[in-house]
């Protein structure tokens, strides 16, 4: 009997072959297995001393990897100044190579490996990160390149994960309706508050997907990766996410002092950095609970691979509580 495989996960070692098959950096002396979430992500070691980072793409509810404008993006990005991991191409030159698994074919692409530390809790750490996130969205204004398969408004982060969601195994014939009109009131409150603005988002800003380093006058600069998420999209949803990873997500969790501290801090910095209209100011807590409801949706549509406790339904339960507490919610400014 043939097995359907839902999503494999090859090891360090046979990831280190393929790319030193495919990429023109030499031999591969040392690989390791980084994290097992959206992707696989691997650490490499060249014989010349140089480290990358390779990454396993997987399917997602909303279709394939966004490749081709990830990788441009980086480029762009890069060349205006901005720290980030970019694309390394294959010896041919393209974005990615295509691994042939038991599920199917995925495409593996490489990046430049970087060094320092998560954004940590204090203020220039979270500075720097603000500063970091404000110099991507002036940069990207001017961004030419190929178009983004994916946008990120309220169909990609909302209705459609919404409707993942609503179609999921644990959940209820109870919970369904109750879910379908938070998202609809949600939809509403966001569209009320009139034109937002839009950038180019890094799309999972949540200060781990960046590095805090500091250089020789122990000044603090932010160095940006994952963009597995980017594309055009708006405003308030990217800054959405840093207060949205400091947020208790319970029923019953309230923003701490620390937290609020760490979120004036950021805010702040940003707008030191970049204007941020109050339209977009007033839809951030809006937009941190379709934060939410985009991740439940990612998690309905990976039960194949995470298994259906990801979401039970005691959990869905306890979010219909907490996300309408969230529809009153406001962050201090």
């Amino acid at each position: 009997m043939n097995l359907e495989i839902a999503q494999s996960t090859p090891t360090a070692a046979s990831i280190a072959k393929l790319v030193q098959a495919h990429y023109g950096l030499g031999e591969v002396v040392e690989s390791e297995f980084l994290r097992r979430s959206f992707n696989q992500v691997y650490r490499l070691g060249f014989a010349s001393g140089r480290r990358a980072v390779a990454r396993l793409c997987a399917e997602r509810p909303r279709g394939g990897p966004n490749m081709l404008f990830e990788s441009a993006a980086l480029q762009h990005w890069a060349q205006a100044g901005c720290p980030v991991s970019r694309c390394l191409p294959t010896a041919d030159g393209e974005v990615a190579i295509h691994v042939s698994l038991p599920e199917g074919s995925r495409a593996l692409m490489l990046f430049e490996y970087l060094d320092g530390e998560f954004t940590g809790d204090s203020a220039d750490d979270i500075e720097a990160f603000a500063h970091g996130l404000a110099a991507l969205h002036v940069a990207g204004e001017s961004y030419q390149g190929p178009a983004s398969s994916y946008h990120l408004d309220l169909d990609y982060l909302l209705l459609r994960p919404l409707q993942g969601l609503l179609h999921a195994s644990t959940m209820t014939a109870e919970l369904r309706p109750q879910f379908e009109r938070l998202g609809q009131r949600l939809h509403s409150d966001v569209l009320a508050l009139g034109e937002l603005s839009r950038v180019l988002c890094h799309g999972d800003a949540h200060g781990s997907n960046n590095f805090i380093v500091r250089g020789a006058q122990e000044q603090h600069e932010a160095v940006f990766f994952d963009f597995d998420e980017a594309g055009p999209g708006y405003l308030a949803y990217e800054l959405a996410v840093y207060p949205w990873s400091l947020h208790p997500r319970t029923p019953d969790g309230v923003l701490s002092d620390k937290a609020t501290g760490q979120w004036r801090n950021f805010i702040s910095a940003y707008r030191e950095a970049r204007p941020v209209a109050d339209a977009d100011l007033a839809a951030i807590a809006r937009f941190m609970a379709v934060r939410q409801i985009w991740l439940l949706g990612e998690c309905a549509g990976r039960v194949s691979v995470w298994g259906s406790q990801t979401i039970p339904t005691d959990y869905l339960r306890r979010q219909v509580t907490m996300l309408r507490k969230w529809e009153t919610l406001e962050l201090p400014l």
